[in-house]
């Protein structure tokens, strides 16, 4: 029930961004979901793609660096108190979240919130004693 999210790490350059996506573009890659951080000299870029070993591949020959980590996807009600209500349960098993990023397919209808946690076992089983519904990897690289 875990996703795999490739991490690339790109110079902090006009046009990096653009050259990633237009390779992933080339190679018949879909991004489903994405997330840029970035600090004074590089960014990091987590993507989300329909073939993540394909993505990996054709990355590092282009020259990146980057990480392959595993994530877990959720569905949230796209209605106030919906993050809250997977939030909370996380929260009292005391699980911290690393990061998260979400995409939203149709106003009114579930979020997808990616979340990054140190223990993402524990946090599949306390996510699922809670009845939040947790998305396996087929499902999110079709969405």
């Amino acid at each position: 029930m875990k996703v795999k999210q490739i991490s690339v790490f790109l110079e902090n350059k006009s046009g990096r961004l653009a050259q990633v996506t237009k390779i992933l573009a080339e190679n018949s890659i879909n991004i489903r979901a994405l997330s840029l951080a970035d600090t004074a000299d590089f960014g990091i870029l987590r993507i989300i793609v329909n073939d993540s070993e394909k993505a990996s591949n054709v990355l590092k020959t282009a020259g990146y660096t980057l990480a392959e980590t595993e994530v877990v996807a959720v569905e949230v009600p796209d209605k106030p108190g919906g993050l809250a209500n997977v939030l909370e349960p996380l929260w009292k098993a005391g699980l911290d979240v690393e990061y998260m990023y979400a995409f939203v397919q149709s106003s009114g209808e579930n979020a997808i919130m990616i979340f990054r946690f140190e223990e993402p076992e524990k946090a599949i089983a306390v996510l699922n004693e809670s009845k939040v519904r947790v998305l396996g990897g087929k499902e999110v690289y079709q969405l």
